[in-house]
């Protein structure tokens, strides 16, 4: 079993990006390039990890990373869009609502829209929401269509406090993530956004402790050129590609810029880190629900969007 590791807090916070566009599945080589996604997960107790230096092959972006976590308190929800209304989302699995509550809410992907839309409109940032504010590592994924193509993701293994960080990463992961160009106003109805939250590190025994669909990894390893690489897929990426444990570190090596062949012995040798995410989902229309006061006939119109928070 991993044990669960502590670190010392708040290092510097550099971007990462774990999601990606999707790919047939791989074989077993793991030669073919990685497809990624992005998810998130809220409050445990456990800690950070120390600074690692990363290169994403899919963008070229070298990311620092450090992991802490923060506590979680409140029940993770979904936009009713007839009513506007926030609603409990369904448990895992038919887990009772017994269970400890969840932080992320459906309010934190309606606050990267408003962000967004501001930006895009023009108009002055939406003023701090009213959801938590404690620290959590954290992804923002944007998607498009009915087949939810991948837009843009990018998060951080720092924590940040909840409102400037999703503030920031909404915005770099709309109009940062080089593999794609910046959105525009134009795609806005046709966007998902998911918030995630990381938490639940721990250090892994060898790299096949971790459970497909469950787990998020992070991987350390040494490249051909002697270099200490990361790279790390949420948890929902193994799942949606429907790798198994070999193809998904495979992939992941490859998209850590290790170019020779990958033997037994090679993985062997990998310093792996599982964490778990909460995520959440909400559509542009469920978004435009929660937000009908600031709409008239279904035309976006000024005053900007933040005239709801108190």
């Amino acid at each position: 079993m991993g044990k669960r590791r502590c670190v010392p807090p708040l290092e510097p916070k550099l971007a990462a990006g774990c999601c990606g566009v999707k790919k047939p599945k791989l074989s077993g080589s793991g030669t073919h390039s990685p497809g990624n996604q992005s998810t998130t997960v809220p409050g445990s107790s456990s800690g950070p990890l120390q600074t690692h230096q990363h290169v994403d092959s899919s963008s070229g972006r070298e990311n620092v990373s450090d992991l802490t976590l923060g506590p979680g308190n409140s029940p993770i929800t979904r936009m009713n869009p007839a009513s506007g209304a926030l609603s409990p989302l369904p448990r895992p699995n038919g887990t009772a609502n017994t269970t400890k509550n969840l932080v992320v809410t459906a309010e934190m992907c309606c606050y990267c829209f408003d962000v967004l839309y501001c930006h895009l409109y023009g108009f002055p940032q939406p003023r701090l929401p009213r959801f938590t504010n404690d620290p959590y590592p954290l992804f923002v994924t944007w998607k498009t269509g009915r087949d939810k193509r991948l837009r843009g993701c990018i998060g951080t293994f720092s924590a940040m406090n909840l409102h400037s960080g999703l503030r920031e990463y909404t915005l770099t992961s709309a109009l940062k993530d080089s593999r794609f160009p910046p959105l525009t106003r134009e795609e806005l109805p046709k966007l998902f956004c998911s918030v995630s939250l990381l938490t639940n590190f721990e250090d892994a025994s060898d790299y096949l402790d971790w459970e497909v669909g469950v787990h998020g990894i992070r991987i350390e390893f040494i490249n051909e050129k002697g270099i200490k690489r990361t790279a790390t897929y949420l948890p929902e990426v193994a799942k949606e590609q429907d790798w198994d444990q070999i193809q998904t570190i495979d992939s992941l090596l490859r998209k850590g810029g290790f170019k020779a062949p990958i033997t037994s012995e090679f993985r062997k040798s990998i310093k792996l880190t599982r964490y778990r995410s909460e995520k959440v989902t909400i559509s542009y229309a469920e978004y435009i629900a929660s937000r009908q006061h600031c709409f008239q006939n279904g035309t976006l119109h000024a005053p900007p969007l933040y005239n709801h928070y108190s």
